[in-house]
């Protein structure tokens, strides 16, 4: 049976290929970004949006779009997301209300005005629960150096996505948490860019620069394309069961499990080495 999906952050990367791809087996897809030009002519099936997800007009102009058009929604995916790098001592605290904004606050306001789109469709169809897709990270699951409010951000959503999971249950709308690992896309040259916004002069970890940019692009070269990435989760979204949680790509299995298995001072300082925070020293004092 053909759905209605909406996606946000469809500009590029994951939410492109979900995009592409779903319009290709014959879904109607809502395709989301803060500038149209940057989803138009995807393809038939493919309906461009204006939507900055931290733009309530933008959000009820979508759903009321949607309604209007479809009168309900068989799938919200939550995909808009950001992450700028830099030391938690440092990092502007702009940049964190910013990330959360967009991570934690933006998703749950998407998945509050798509609920009675989402309810609508189970009425008509009582076999067909309607379905949320809250984008995660493992970064939210084994957090790393320097991407610490990205993290934060991920884990808050996690959590949102359990609690929302359950209170959905008897509504017939389902919640599925996805943990991406690591994703070949734009998102870490993003990052690298950002850090010009997020690392204050003479900062106190200007000496282990690299290690910074290298967590910001540490998926830049993963083998797991945003094609692959789609394809997988497609694959588990349209099941007829989906899974509560699903996790794709570089790492997303081993991670959980290296956080579980290794003694915490151990995993801490593997990771001060491998981003040169063993390197830093203290300035004497005259």
């Amino acid at each position: 049976m053909k759905k209605t999906i909406l996606i946000s952050g469809c500009s590029s990367g994951i939410g492109r290929s979900l995009a592409l791809a779903l319009g290709r087996m014959g879904h109607t897809v809502y395709a989301g970004a803060r500038k149209i030009a940057d989803v138009e002519n995807m393809g038939m099936n493919v309906i461009p949006v204006t939507l900055d997800v931290n733009d309530e007009t933008h959000i009820q102009e979508v759903m009321a779009k949607i309604n209007l058009e479809q009168g309900s929604l068989d799938i919200l995916i939550n995909n808009a997301g950001y992450g700028a790098m830099g030391p938690l001592a440092e990092v502007p605290i702009a940049q964190v209300k910013s990330q959360f904004e967009t991570n934690v606050f933006a998703p749950l306001a998407m998945a509050q005005a798509a609920l009675p789109l989402l309810r609508e469709k189970s009425k008509l169809h009582q076999n067909s629960a309607g379905l949320v897709v809250n984008i995660g990270s493992s970064a939210g699951l084994f957090t790393l150096p320097f991407s610490g409010v990205y993290g934060a951000s991920k884990a808050a959503i996690h959590a949102l996505s359990d609690v929302f999971r359950m209170e959905m249950a008897s509504l017939n709308v389902h919640v599925m948490t996805v943990y991406p690992g690591g994703v070949a896309s734009t998102f870490g040259d993003t990052a690298s860019a950002k850090l010009k916004d997020t690392l204050i002069k003479n900062s106190l970890y200007s000496p282990i620069l690299p290690a910074i940019e290298k967590r910001a692009r540490i998926s830049s070269s993963s083998p797991t394309t945003p094609d692959m990435f789609a394809a997988r989760l497609i694959k588990v979204m349209l099941s007829d069961r989906p899974p509560a949680e699903c996790r794709i790509g570089q790492g997303s299995q081993l991670l959980p499990w290296a956080k579980k298995l290794l003694p915490t001072k151990l995993r801490e300082l593997i990771l001060r080495k491998a981003y040169q925070l063993t390197h830093l020293k203290l300035e004497k004092r005259a």
